[in-house]
């Protein structure tokens, strides 16, 4: 009896199962292309290791090519991905008809059986993550030419997610994996699975909150309140790394252990900023390049209300807003602990910042940063 009762159950399951990818299918049918298993696993080889471009948390990135000869990138989601059917959707018709130079082209998908796959189109440069910190950076030399058309290459992308679109739309996972590099380093924005939806007539989306450590907003982090400055504090992280060559995550600067941002605060409390240049970077304008640093400080305030919307980064990029550095006020950092690290303290008068403003507890989620 049992038995029978389980069998039916598991049953039950399967047709919900199928259901679920039917009406997936359903509702997506007519707003984008749908690819079958087949010609997926036809276009990448049957997904063969040689095929590889790279893992995320998500799942595996391949290379494929169409019968029509059309280079593409495959991402398959893992069956044990923490990606859900709902983010999975999410990614889909958040970036179904959006086309941006610098957003990555969503051509398709595939929802069959206990495949979830995204097709996009195909980056020859992969993911700035690997051209600026990993295995080929050692190949692949970004000069500043490339590295400052990088940052407001991004910029743009966000900027237009914050303002071009209706509703607007807040990335909430800005980092160097999810920046890809076409074959003449355009920057392109991906992975777009824990974008929101923003009205624009309301002031913040509270939210269960979701991103990776070393780029996370700390009033994000501790009360999940979303704002588009969420987004423009770790573009602000970004530029630095673009900047140093190194990972946001906490390294031992000078024999202690230190954040990137709260090294580069430091450095310029001291007048030292051009020690968190790149070695690696060449020649390059001493002038250009401490203002991409001081503009990441703008954008990475603890106040997110004193932060710069995106469109005002481009400007300021772009040399058409003087900077105001009395305005500029330290840094939030966020450590992943229960404890807010705090405001950082200041030896001078340049930035100062009321304590009493500081966070409420709140639980958090956050992802790991691979290691780099």
């Amino acid at each position: 009896m049992s038995c029978r009762c389980f069998s039916s159950c598991v049953g039950e399951r399967r047709k919900d199962h199928a259901h679920t990818h039917q009406d997936a299918n359903e509702s997506l049918r007519g707003d984008i292309k749908l690819f079958s298993y087949n010609e997926l696993k036809s276009a990448t080889n049957s997904f063969h290791a040689s095929s590889k471009l790279g893992r995320g948390g998500f799942g595996t990135v391949y290379k494929g090519i169409l019968k029509s000869g059309t280079q593409v990138a495959v991402k398959a989601l893992s069956t044990e991905s923490r990606q859900g059917m709902n983010e999975f959707l999410n990614e889909i018709r958040t970036l179904t008809n959006v086309r941006h130079p610098n957003l990555v082209e969503l051509l398709g998908c595939c929802i069959q059986g206990n495949n979830r796959i995204l097709v996009y189109e195909y980056v020859e440069n992969n993911s700035l993550d690997q051209a600026l910190l990993g295995p080929k950076s050692k190949t692949i030399k970004l000069d500043w030419s490339k590295r400052s058309a990088i940052c407001i290459g991004t910029a743009r992308g966000l900027a237009f997610l914050h303002e071009g679109l209706e509703p607007h739309i807040v990335h909430r996972d800005i980092k160097a994996s999810n920046i890809l590099l076409d074959k003449d380093f355009v920057p392109k924005i991906g992975d777009f699975g824990l974008a929101k939806l923003f009205p624009e007539n309301i002031t913040h989306i509270s939210t269960q909150i979701a991103g990776t450590r070393g780029y996370l907003a700390p009033e994000y982090a501790r009360r999940g309140q979303l704002t588009k400055k969420a987004d423009v504090y770790s573009f602000g992280i970004l530029m630095l790394e673009i900047v140093s060559g190194r990972s946001s995550r906490m390294v031992t600067w000078g024999g202690m252990q230190k954040f990137l941002l709260e090294w580069t605060w430091q450095l310029y409390e001291g007048e030292k900023l051009l020690e968190l240049v790149d070695p690696e970077l060449g020649e390059y304008s001493e002038e250009e390049v401490l203002r991409y640093i001081k503009v990441a400080l703008f954008c990475t305030q603890a106040a997110a209300g004193r932060r710069p919307t995106m469109a005002q980064v481009v400007d300021m990029l772009s040399r058409h807003i003087r900077l105001n550095e009395k305005e500029l006020t330290p840094p939030g950092i966020f450590d992943g602990s229960e404890v807010l690290s705090g405001y950082l303290p200041s030896s001078s008068n340049k930035a100062s910042i009321d304590s009493s403003s500081q966070l409420q507890n709140s639980v958090v989620t956050i992802t790991e940063v691979t290691p780099r």
